[in-house]
């Protein structure tokens, strides 16, 4: 089993490392091949995603990716950007499917920003379609506005747009995964605004027909969004398009202590998927050895779940995981009063030897 390590930027080759290192802990027969990626692709070869980093990537059966970014390049052309690395292999991978799961461990109950009573026992599963959207929609770009009362002046423009087999692809994927869970499922949109998006309801409704014993509803974004801070148990199953996905993750990951604590599968039709923290490149704290490994090694769990059918092999990270953090040990980002606070590499080192 070929597995493209890709560690980025910022903290993402020490996440990476860690991960790395927990994967090698299993006795498995991976084949492990390192390439740039991001800032780093660019000072390799001038692009965010080398043609060599891409081909590995097609190669491989499974992709472990860190972080990119870095305020450096900010003044770089967009092309050019490191972010550019990820949205490039989510398109050329066809990677249309983002699992992010937000599950609150017990012993991080206080580590929440909320009261443990509305988080405890939270176990929610946000399916975001990855490869359409805004973030691709064409045209956009910077023009004269041709209309209105600012006519004649500049202005900046995106594209919102949705193919019917891209919601129903996105849809099939979210009521298989609400039918081996609780079978709920809350679509969320902004259908009383957006004409992409009462489509998108339309179809879903549509393919709900195929799931008798999957519950759905429908949600508009901004009261989902109070929904998760409010009684973010009432969710089992979410699913949205590209741009709700991405803030509606990032809002659920605090719910469980720490963006630092979540994981995410991004899958092609046939499973093959990219693994990756669901946080950034964090600049600002990389080389200091205190970044939370945590959501890097249970996205490797992931992988081994998801794309390598090695399912027993992810249990044995998810179970260390449990394991370590019932130890009281935290990073930073997750510690309190009365455990105790260890860096990046100590966390990566705990969860090997709990592995045994």
């Amino acid at each position: 089993m070929k597995i493209a390590i890709l560690p980025g930027d910022g903290i993402g080759p020490e996440i990476v490392t860690q991960a790395v290192k927990v994967l090698n802990a299993l006795d498995e027969k991976f084949e492990l091949e390192t390439a740039p990626v991001g800032g780093a692709g660019y000072e390799a070869s001038g692009h965010p995603l080398p043609d060599a980093t891409l081909k590995l990537a097609k190669d491989a059966d499974a992709v472990l990716f860190g972080a990119v970014g870095d305020w450096k390049y900010d003044t770089l052309d967009r092309p050019l950007r490191p972010e550019q690395a990820i949205l490039g292999l989510r398109k050329n991978l066809g990677l249309f499917g983002n699992l992010r799961p937000a599950i609150l461990y017990p012993e991080l109950a206080n580590a929440s920003t909320l009261k443990p009573e509305i988080v405890s026992g939270l176990d929610i599963l946000i399916v975001r379609e990855l490869t359409g959207d805004i973030y691709f929609g064409q045209p956009r770009g910077v023009r004269e506005c041709p209309d209105g009362p600012f006519k004649g002046q500049r202005e900046g423009f995106d594209t919102m747009r949705y193919a019917e087999g891209e919601i129903r692809r996105i849809a099939h994927v979210a009521f298989q995964a609400a039918q081996k869970r609780d079978k709920r499922l809350t679509s969320v949109d902004k259908a009383n605004v957006l004409e992409t998006f009462q489509f998108w309801k339309d179809i879903v409704t549509d393919v709900h027909k195929e799931y008798p014993d999957v519950a759905l509803d429908h949600m508009y974004v901004d009261n989902a969004a109070m929904q998760l801070v409010r009684a973010p148990k009432k969710f089992d199953v979410i699913v949205t398009g590209n741009m709700f996905g991405d803030i509606l993750s990032d809002a659920a990951a605090m719910l469980t202590g720490s963006i630092g604590m979540l994981p995410s599968a991004s899958l092609d039709a046939n499973n093959k998927g990219l693994y990756e923290p669901s946080h950034g490149s964090a600049p600002d704290i990389a080389g200091k050895g205190i970044a939370n490994p945590l959501a890097t090694i249970l996205s490797a769990a992931m992988m081994l779940r998801f794309s390598l059918n090695k399912v027993e092999q992810a249990d044995r990270i998810e179970n260390a995981v449990k394991k370590v953090l019932a130890q009281g040990l935290r990073t930073a980002d997750i510690y309190e009063e009365g455990t105790t606070k260890v860096g990046t590499e100590e966390m990566g080192n705990a969860v090997v030897k709990a592995l045994a």
